[in-house]
């Protein structure tokens, strides 16, 4: 590796891996495993399979199923010529995902075959799609996808393509009440790579477990892990418990997950923390490792490497990490923070209203700028000049200060913003729907402390009509997906306001955060 140049696109490692090691394990599935060699011919069909069918550079390609291989191969290969994936949460509703699919503007569609259904109802209003392949599982016969591989004319790199295309669109919760598709290149993701993983010191024989929704910055730049390194990747279909413990008896010791699964493999039992001793690193992120979580992850797995990455959709992921000797460094106030920037990245601490620096040590905005940050929201540039500077700085819509070693730490949100098991929820995305209810006169949407999510999702409302928090619940399931919908109302006379009309957000979180001891 220390002899092996920086990567200008992204298929180039696999193609290097197939030639230098075609016969090691490259990617195990369910029950299917490819080595190098066989994995980089797939990528190399499907670029060809795409290119048949009209795919060409500036033109997007939209997935949405689980966890798949195919996801990566399909990322790939269409970035060989120069068009982008659109990975889409196969958690939405059918009025979210006729929204996404539409707004990416997808030529071609990837759909596993659990979801097929969900996309034939919203089939005629998908205005750019002009073909629909199903992909399964397990590669069963019929599988369109395979079919589609196995009738294909390997393709190269067209030549045309350029570091700067897009590679990949992830959809994030609005501002806007509407999602905003993250446009990162193939060289974000590479930077992001190279600087996101500092630190984490593969060996021979080492082996990733691939378990976070692809549709996330932690699933798909993830696995961007195991293919820059030439380290086999074992990826499962859902994070549960049975196929993490499957991983982990294959091998797999190196994995990135949220701390909600943390915990509940503590509360699993000796064998479940027994089996999870044999990771060598546990990166975890997207949202709070609460400190009492913390310390007994590191009395229960004292031989486990713990790095805790902060980031953002639009920085590729991670921006800043906590190194495994600050974890067990006894110092827990620096165990609070999110690290310090990774290589290559810089931190502003602005003053959001004047938009000057503020002094060491004290709040303000967290800014970051980085090769890693996107080329804007898809299709929105207004919403991409608000975010980040003329001169490149980010600003993420997060309140922390620095101090004076660097260590970041997150103490608030200046964006109205819900974290919950490490998905980002914008109230205003909750309360568009909520709003719609006949009953409804007024909602605030607000986020409230969660022992297992981190946050939980709480509305706030006042009536006009009838109406009870389970049928607010229920009517907002119809229309979002799951994780966005509230897991508790609150039905009162009136919402408390400042003289302007405002609602008091800050006063609605207030009880609930205080009891919980923290603020985010």
């Amino acid at each position: 590796m220390s002899d092996l140049a920086e990567p200008t696109f992204l298929d180039e490692r696999t193609a290097h891996w197939a030639k230098t090691k075609p016969d090691d394990e490259a990617i195990t599935f369910k029950d299917r495993t490819w080595t190098w060699s066989q994995w980089d011919e797939r990528i190399r069909r499907l670029a060809g399979a795409l290119s048949e069918r009209g795919v060409g550079r500036g033109d997007v390609v939209a997935f949405l199923d689980k966890n798949h291989p195919a996801c990566v191969e399909t990322t790939l290969a269409a970035a060989s010529l120069g068009a982008a994936t659109a990975i889409i949460n196969f958690r939405l509703a059918a009025d979210e995902l006729d929204y996404v699919l539409n707004d990416c503007g997808a030529k071609v569609l990837i759909v596993g075959a659990e979801l097929k259904s969900s996309v034939e109802k919203i089939r005629d209003k998908l205005t750019s799609v002009e073909l629909v392949v199903e992909v399964t599982p397990d590669g069963r016969e019929g599988d369109e996808y395979e079919a589609m591989l196995a009738d294909a004319t390997p393709m190269g790199r067209s030549e045309d393509v350029e570091p700067d295309d897009v590679a990949i669109i992830m959809y994030s919760s609005g501002t806007t009440g509407r999602p905003k598709g993250v446009s990162l290149t193939q060289a974000n993701l590479i930077a992001h790579t190279v600087s996101a993983f500092d630190g984490w010191e593969l060996e021979d024989g080492d082996k990733n477990l691939v378990a976070m929704p692809l549709f996330h910055v932690g699933g798909s730049s993830y696995m961007q892990l195991g293919l820059h390194t030439g380290v086999s990747s074992y990826m499962t279909r859902d994070v549960d418990g049975a196929q993490l413990a499957g991983g982990i008896l294959s091998g797999a010791n190196r994995t990135f997950l949220v701390p909600a699964v943390l915990a509940k493999v503590l509360e699993s039992g000796d064998d479940a923390v027994k089996l999870f001793s044999a990771l060598k690193t546990y990166g975890y992120g997207a949202s709070p490792m609460p400190l009492p979580l913390l310390r007994k992850a590191l009395e229960a797995w004292p031989d486990t490497d713990f790095i805790q990455a902060y980031g953002l959709t639009e920085v590729g992921g991670v921006i800043s990490l906590l190194a495994p000797e600050d974890h067990r460094s006894g110092d827990e106030e620096r165990m609070g923070s999110a690290g310090r920037v990774v290589p290559g990245a810089e931190v502003r601490v602005v003053d959001p209203d004047s938009l000057e620096d503020v002094e060491q040590g004290e709040q303000g905005e967290l800014w970051f700028r980085t090769k890693q940050l996107m080329k804007g929201y898809h299709n929105k540039p207004d919403a991409t000049k608000e975010a980040v500077t003329e001169d490149g700085w980010f600003r993420t819509g997060d309140i922390g200060r620095v101090d004076e070693d660097g260590y970041i730490f997150v103490e608030d949100r200046l964006k109205d913003m819900i974290i919950s098991g490490g998905e980002n929820i914008y109230s205003i995305e909750v309360e568009r729907v909520i709003a719609e209810h006949p009953a409804v006169a007024e909602v605030a949407v607000i986020g409230v402390p969660d022992e297992k999510w981190g946050e939980s999702v709480k509305a706030v409302v006042s009536l006009e009509g009838e109406a009870t928090e389970k049928e607010i619940i229920a009517f907002a399931r119809e229309r979002l997906a799951a994780y966005k919908c509230p897991r508790t109302v609150d039905i009162v006379e009136e919402l408390p306001r400042n003289p302007t009309g405002k609602i008091l957000k800050k006063d609605l979180r207030q009880p609930h955060w205080e009891a919980a001891g923290r603020k985010v």
